[in-house]
C-alpha cells in the first residue's frame, strides 16, 4: 500500500467511495469524470504504478482484472453491445493517478479516442 495514493486509501477505507464490485484481488468504481455513459474503473488491491511496474507474480492478478471487465460489461448490459477497456501509462496517456487501473468505456459509438 502507498498511504499517499488515492485508490489505496479506498481500499483502506479512510476514503469513502462506493463499490460496484470488490473482491480479494481488485475492486469497482465508477469513474468521477466519465467519458462515457458507462466509465468504470477497475482496480487491483495491489499497489502497482503502472504496467512497467508488474512483474510475473502479477500475471494472475492482471489476467483477473481482464476478466473482471468482462464481467461487468455483462453485468451493466453492455457485453453485446460492444466496450472499450483503456489502461493509461504516465503522463502523454493521461494518467492522472500512480496506481494501475484498467478503464471500461461503453454506452455510446466510441471513436479513435474516448
Amino acid at each position: 500500500m502507498d498511504e499517499n495514493c488515492l485508490f489505496c486509501q479506498m481500499i483502506e477505507g479512510t476514503i469513502p467511495v462506493q463499490f460496484r464490485y470488490q473482491d480479494d484481488h481488485c475492486f469497482v468504481i465508477q469513474d468521477i469524470h466519465p467519458l462515457a455513459p458507462t466509465h468504470l474503473l477497475i482496480i487491483p488491491r495491489t499497489h502497482m504504478t503502472d504496467l512497467n511496474c508488474s512483474s510475473m507474480d502479477n500475471r494472475q492478478d492482471l489476467g483477473h482484472l481482464l476478466w473482471i471487465c468482462g464481467e461487468m460489461a455483462n453485468a451493466e448490459g453492455i457485453g453485446d453491445d460492444g466496450y472499450r477497456v483503456t489502461i493509461n501509462k504516465g503522463h502523454n496517456s493521461g494518467q492522472t493517478i500512480s496506481h494501475l487501473h484498467l478503464h471500461l468505456l461503453a454506452g455510446r459509438r466510441l471513436g479513435p479516442e474516448a
